[in-house]
């Protein structure tokens, strides 16, 4: 893996009505011919995506959006789509037409832009044919400032780049392991190999922690769980962290000597991505489960299912086993997030490696306002596995919280 993940990189969305220039401002930004354009409303239907390295800032990822005036039954669609790429984006960049007053449309996107908190710039698109000094005015009246660029004739985007990196975010995630290991740490990693392990390489929360563990100055070690044994054996000393694939869990932890920080990589992406003690306070609800109930499996990623899929096969055999009880399981993949979320008793969510943590965090959000828990996959298998706490010890704040929850359910 030679760049930063997509899912690593803040997103920006270009969003505006049809017909203002969004698809030109994305091509002016990149410097190339990205996204087509036409003087034809609604050329973008879908939301384009286009990773490239803002300079000096670092690398980020554009989002052309579809217009938010769009018509029709589809049209309606993909107003949502643009909305819920809103409510996963870092950024935006709200396009205008210069020509024009400020829109009923606009301005609704402007008060979402606020209510969900995302930071975002006004450019104010085809100056080339003058600026409508009605749209300063009210732009002035609403306190917003802007930038006045020409796609066309490629004028302000410098200056509008400038601003952006200056608004962007410095940082956007937790660390995975930085906070808990040491210059000259050892870590074990162990990495099972499995009719779901991708052909040649590893899976992405596997390679960003091995780099952030060689980031920090530690020795890494990286073997299957059949040969953790003997590593351990041959070790001088006891290592300073054991990280596992979560489906390894029970074997692992049988290996390694109580005294040894243990954890998953599904555990280190829950708090990466999302936030931890939540997870862990979801795991309340796993008892309280009861025959008949719904239970949603939330899959980010699209990749092709394997015979003993972790979150199609593994984990709802487990959850019924564990619960005893006769479960309605459905399974939503990519970025199918389903709209009815009140009707499931527990969401049990991957670790999110494919997501930005803004949208897993949204995804969160969802399910806090809808009172429904959530759990990730890591924790919950550990703790069907019988390895809660012990897979929590190298987080105090995952501790702290698991340790309400055993106060609150005695």
């Amino acid at each position: 893996m030679n760049k930063v993940a997509e899912a690593n990189r803040p997103h920006i969305a270009i969003v505006g009505r049809r017909n203002v220039g969004k698809s030109s401002l994305v091509n002016a930004l990149l410097g190339q011919d990205l996204s087509i354009v036409s003087d034809v409303p609604g050329t973008t239907t879908d939301p384009v995506k286009k990773a490239f390295e803002l300079l000096p800032y670092g690398p980020v990822v554009l989002v052309d959006t579809a217009g938010i005036d769009d018509e029709g039954e589809l049209g309606q669609k993909r107003i949502s789509k643009t909305i819920k790429i809103l409510s996963q984006s870092d950024f935006a960049l709200v396009v205008l037409d210069a020509r024009e007053r400020l829109q009923s449309k606009e301005l609704e996107l402007l008060a979402y832009l606020d209510k969900i908190s995302v930071n975002y710039i006004v450019a104010i698109n085809k100056i080339e044919f003058g600026v409508n000094p009605k749209l300063l005015d009210e732009l002035k009246e609403l306190r917003i400032t802007h930038f006045e660029v020409s796609c066309k004739e490629k004028v302000g985007i410098d200056e509008l780049k400038r601003k952006m990196i200056r608004m962007l975010p410095a940082e956007i995630e937790p660390p995975l392991i930085s906070d808990i290991v040491s210059q000259g740490d050892v870590v074990v990693m162990v990495v099972p190999i499995d009719l779901g392990a991708p052909k040649g390489r590893l899976i992405l929360p596997q390679v960003q922690t091995i780099r952030e563990a060689l980031d920090e100055d530690t020795i890494v070690i990286v073997c299957k769980d059949k040969e953790l044994r003997s590593i351990l054996n041959n070790l001088k000393n006891y290592p300073d962290l054991v990280i596992t694939d979560s489906q390894a869990i029970m074997r692992v932890a049988a290996d390694v000597p109580e005294k040894v920080k243990l954890t998953t990589f599904s555990i280190l992406m829950a708090r990466h991505k999302g936030d931890l003690p939540t997870f862990v306070r979801g795991l309340k609800r796993v008892e309280e489960l009861e025959n008949g109930d719904k239970v949603l499996i939330a899959e980010a990623c699209t990749h092709h299912a394997q015979a003993d899929d972790i979150g199609t096969v593994k984990i709802p055999r487990w959850l019924r086993n564990h619960t005893r009880k006769n479960l309605q399981i459905d399974i939503a993949h990519g970025a199918d997030y389903p709209d009815n979320l009140s009707d499931y008793k527990l969401i049990v969510h991957c670790g999110g490696c494919m997501l930005t943590r803004r949208a897993m965090l949204t995804r969160m959000n969802e399910a806090k306002l809808l009172d429904v828990p959530i759990v990730n996959y890591g924790v919950l298998i550990s703790y069907m596995h019988g390895a809660i706490p012990r897979a929590l010890r190298p987080f105090e704040e995952a501790i702290a919280e698991w340790e309400r929850l055993k106060v609150n359910t005695r």
